[in-house]
């Protein structure tokens, strides 16, 4: 579908220096104050809290998968590296728990001054600004209006985007607008200003915005990661299994490379004919044994920060079968194992009983992850394991490994080492 003029020209604004450079609040952290905008509007807002209930188990997958995303936008990496909050497991799962225990708590709650919800996105904003502070003191930069917004596509980009890959559908006249209304709120409440709120009026201005974004921001970004988002990704994942064991993490950065769209991520056979075609096109009548660089199949990264690279080349043969696609074959048999299940459960939960299964256990999980985190008790010790979403997140001196790091190749496992692996 093509993106409107309007959705371009909105992008275009938030990807120029301005917002780039406008911190999130531009006053001390005393003097914060918190206002509804006059838009509000209660009944759609509380829809939209309803429609993210009734997909519990969905809803918070994307915005997990959106958060790996995030990761890849150089400003908002080089400010988390820097907290020192986030660089080892347990920082991550403190830091992350933290963010999740927030996120439930604006459904959870209405949105009234004084209330629950009111005093989370309170405290988010405290941070926000705390954050770009300690930043702007180090000469890293703040925590921009541009910043918000990317990070507000973390949130709702994948679910607005590919709803059909996480099996959320419409059940009431309006549940999409209402859903979009609700993030326009919570952005506004933690600083954005309208200009730069991704989310718009209507869920098709929404959706528009969020198409170009990833076109120029995430495909690219994530086509060619910067420094240390592989540590950082892998250690937010890592943590999370204590709050879902049946997480993978090299399945999951497949699954956030191939939402979105980076070239060679494919896992249908629909998606393999679809990107033949693409190669070929792009050869131009060329012998289908020549390589095609990625280059040409993403636009130019729109942010800077992004680092020089080597061509990265694509074979059409190695697509011949998704058995052969080069990016596949390097996952382990628990990683292909892992993709598998995460597309039966989406499956089982397009039916009424499979969505109300999934979610309970999720509401379950999410009792569990504030009352009993007891997967954690194992790693981190129990009192270290209580999370107070209120109270500041924990730092360390932990130092990011470079990417090279983890692209180092990897003798593959013994095949008993594979099958123990498969089974835990």
């Amino acid at each position: 579908m093509a993106n409107s003029a309007a959705a371009e020209e909105f992008v275009d604004n938030l990807l120029k220096n301005e917002a780039h450079d406008t911190p999130s609040d531009n006053v001390k952290a005393d003097q914060l104050v918190m206002e509804l905008p006059e838009w509000y509007n209660e009944k759609e807002f509380n829809q939209g809290r309803r429609f993210f209930n009734d997909f519990s188990f969905s809803f918070p997958t994307s915005m997990m998968m959106g958060l790996v995303a995030v990761f890849a936008i150089p400003s908002i990496l080089k400010i988390l590296v820097g907290s020192k909050r986030s660089s080892s497991v347990f920082t991550s799962y403190r830091r992350y728990l933290s963010t999740l225990l927030h996120t439930l708590s604006w459904f959870d709650h209405e949105l009234k001054p004084g209330s629950y919800s009111w005093k989370s996105l309170y405290t988010v904003r405290s941070r926000h600004l705390k954050a770009s502070i300690a930043s702007k003191a180090k000469d890293m930069g703040v925590v921009s209006q541009r910043d918000i917004a990317l990070t507000q596509f973390g949130f709702i980009g994948y679910s607005i985007l590919k709803p059909d890959k996480f099996s959320i559908r419409q059940l009431e006249d309006g549940d999409w607008e209402a859903y979009n209304h609700f993030w326009r709120v919570i952005g506004h409440m933690i600083g954005l200003e309208d200009r730069y709120n991704i989310c718009r009026k209507t869920i098709e201005e929404t959706r528009e915005v969020c198409e170009v974004l990833l076109r120029r921001v995430f495909t690219p970004c994530l086509e060619n990661v910067p420094e240390y988002f592989e540590h950082m990704s892998r250690v937010m994942l890592d943590g999370m299994w204590s709050v879902n064991p049946t997480v993978d993490i090299n399945a999951a950065l497949y699954w956030v490379r191939y939402l979105s769209d980076v070239p060679g991520y494919i896992y249908t056979e629909s998606d393999r004919i679809i990107f033949q075609k693409k190669l070929a096109k792009v050869l131009q009548g060329k012998s289908l044994d020549t390589g095609v660089d990625t280059a040409l199949l993403v636009e130019k990264p729109a942010l800077e920060g992004i680092p020089d690279r080597p061509p990265r080349l694509l074979y059409y043969r190695d697509y011949n079968k998704i058995e052969s696609v080069p990016s596949y074959k390097k996952l382990s048999l628990r990683s292909k194992y892992k993709l598998f299940l995460g597309n039966l459960y989406m499956t089982i939960y397009t039916s009424y009983l499979g969505r109300m299964y999934f979610n309970l256990n999720f509401r379950f999980s999410a009792f569990l992850m504030k009352y009993l985190p007891f997967l954690s008790f194992f790693r981190y010790g129990i009192r270290q394991s209580y999370v107070n979403m209120f109270a500041e997140d924990p730092m360390d001196n932990t130092i990011p490994k470079p990417n090279s790091e983890y692209y180092k190749d990897e003798k593959p496992l013994p095949w008993y080492k594979q099958v123990l692996e498969f089974i835990w």
